[in-house]
């Protein structure tokens, strides 16, 4: 059988636990999709920006253009094996933690954290119309230094 990833860029091991990840998600595991989801699903929950997994995909080996690391966050958000958190329209991260939490966005540092659903209060949401259903409530909160 073919490896799934160039030479050096992960243990065997690495790569068959990431391909059935893949599989139980519905997803085909290619070669570079096998090669993503090993930087992103190894055991610690981080948020990542395209062009940081690019970077890192291509320092361990993996042949994947920045176009391939964008399409295959979204196919893994689409699977829900990421969550995708938007800061503004020109900062997209993805987030490993799939479960109920919310972020603080730390601007000074241009970096993504968790905060615990329990530490957020929502007293009142907009009424839903009848054919709807809620599906998440998702809080981002901006936080910088002082006097900035």
């Amino acid at each position: 059988m073919e490896s799934l990833l160039p030479e050096g860029c992960q243990s065997s091991k690495t790569a068959v636990k990431s391909a059935s990840v893949l599989r139980a998600a519905g997803l085909r595991p290619t070669r570079q999709r096998v090669a993503l989801a090993s930087i992103l699903f190894d055991g610690h929950d981080r948020h990542v920006s395209a062009e940081w997994l690019y970077d890192v995909a291509r320092q361990s080996g993996a042949d994947v253009s920045l176009a391939t690391v964008y399409h295959t966050l979204h196919q893994f958000t689409s699977a829900g094996l990421l969550r995708e958190i938007t800061v503004d329209s020109m900062r997209t991260y993805f987030d490993t933690n799939t479960g109920d939490h919310h972020h603080m966005y730390l601007e000074h540092e241009d970096r993504v954290v968790d905060v615990p659903s329990h530490s957020v209060s929502v007293n009142r949401l907009p009424e839903i119309p009848d054919d709807m259903e809620l599906a998440s409530v998702d809080v981002l909160v901006r936080v910088r230094p002082k006097g900035s």
